[in-house]
């Protein structure tokens, strides 16, 4: 899980490092692009925790005492 986060993290600093490209070379496309790609590691990572707790509770129920 550890890699998948640094994937995300990394995801994210090129989407603002194109963001601040898109905004200073005034090129909306790159900016968005930026925009999206921030966004969209964001929900990833989110996603992923999600599943994990879920996947985690499964676990948990299966063992019986």
């Amino acid at each position: 899980m550890m890699w998948k986060g640094i994937v995300l993290f990394l995801a994210a600093l090129v989407g603002i490092v194109l963001f601040l490209y898109g905004a200073n070379y005034y090129d909306d496309t790159v900016g968005w692009a930026g925009i999206i790609l921030v966004i969209s590691s964001f929900a990833a990572w989110l996603a992923l925790k999600v599943y994990g707790f879920t996947r985690k509770k499964e676990s948990l129920e299966a063992v019986k005492l």
